[in-house]
C-alpha cells in the first residue's frame, strides 16, 4: 500500500448510501477510502433530492457510487423481467444527478458493482437483466446458509487502458457477486470497456475524456479482497490510485 499522506491533504470523496442489502456494507467502501488517504462522507437522496441540490452540494473532490439493488430496466427503455425483484427509482435518479455533478465539476468517479451498471445507463448504455449462468459471476450462500459467498474469475484487461496502468497487469482475478451485466454491444456513450470476462461480460469500464474515471463490476472494497495482499492489484490499489486522482485534481475541479 502507498504511503499513508497528510492528513491536512486528505481530499472530501462522497461515497453514495442507500438501502441495506444482504452482503453490503457501506463502511467497506469508507475504510478503503481511508486507508487510500482520502476522507470519506456519505451522500443519500435527503442531500440530493433534485437537480438544484446537486449543483449547489458543497465542494467534493470525488465520487465513489455503491452497490445495491437494480437498476430499473425502463432507464434503458426494457420491460422489466421477472429476475429483476427489486429496484429503486428514486436511488437511481438520485445517483444519476451525483454522476452528471461530478461529470460537470470534473472530479474523479470511482463506480462498483450496481455503481458500473447506474453509471453506463446513465450514459445510454444498456444492461443484461439477468445472467442465466449462475457460474462464475453470482453470489451464492455459503456453507453457513447464511453468509453469501462470491464467486471469483479472470478478468481480461485492455492494453493501453487506466485500469492496466493503475494495475500493471494483463489479467486480474476478481470477486463477483452480480446477477446483471454490462453486455459488449451496450457500453454507453464515451465509455470504453477496459476489463472483460471469459464469457464476454464488460467488468469494467471508464472515460477516456473524463480526467478519471473507472468502473468495474467486482468487489474491490469487500474484506476478501482489501484484506488479501494477494488481491491488491485490483482492490487496494484500485482505490489509492483514485484518491490519488482526486488529491491531485482537488485544485481544479470546477464549482
Amino acid at each position: 500500500m502507498a504511503a499513508m499522506p497528510n492528513p491536512a491533504a486528505r481530499p472530501r470523496i462522497l461515497i453514495s448510501r442507500a438501502e441495506d442489502v444482504l452482503g453490503e456494507r457501506w463502511d467497506d467502501y469508507a475504510d478503503c477510502v481511508r486507508a487510500a488517504g482520502g476522507d470519506a462522507a456519505a451522500i443519500d437522496l435527503a442531500d440530493c433530492p433534485d437537480d438544484a441540490t446537486a449543483r449547489a452540494l458543497p465542494p467534493f473532490a470525488g465520487l465513489l457510487v455503491t452497490a445495491g439493488v437494480d437498476v430499473d430496466p425502463s432507464r434503458y427503455g426494457e420491460a422489466r423481467s421477472e429476475y429483476v425483484r427489486e429496484i429503486e427509482p428514486a436511488r437511481d435518479d438520485f445517483e444519476q444527478r451525483v454522476l452528471e455533478e461530478a461529470r460537470r465539476r470534473g472530479v474523479p468517479v470511482f463506480a462498483i458493482c450496481r455503481g458500473v451498471q447506474i453509471l453506463n445507463v446513465t450514459r445510454g448504455g444498456s444492461l443484461i437483466q439477468h445472467l442465466e449462468q449462475r457460474e462464475p459471476h453470482r453470489a451464492r450462500r455459503g456453507p453457513d446458509g447464511e453468509s453469501i459467498a462470491s464467486g471469483w474469475h479472470e478478468v481480461a484487461v485492455a492494453p493501453g487502458s487506466l485500469l492496466a496502468q493503475i494495475t500493471g497487469a494483463s489479467t486480474l482475478r476478481v470477486n463477483s457477486r452480480h446477477h446483471q451485466a454490462i453486455p459488449g454491444d451496450g457500453v454507453g456513450s464515451a465509455l470504453r470497456a477496459s476489463g472483460v470476462a471469459p464469457d464476454g461480460v464488460v467488468e469494467a469500464v471508464e472515460d477516456p475524456e473524463q480526467p478519471w474515471l473507472l468502473g468495474v463490476q467486482w468487489h474491490p472494497e469487500r474484506p476478501e479482497m482489501a484484506g488479501d495482499p494477494a488481491c491488491a492489484t485490483a482492490s487496494m490499489r484500485l482505490f489509492e490510485a483514485f484518491v490519488a486522482a482526486c488529491r491531485d485534481g482537488a485544485e481544479h475541479v470546477r464549482a
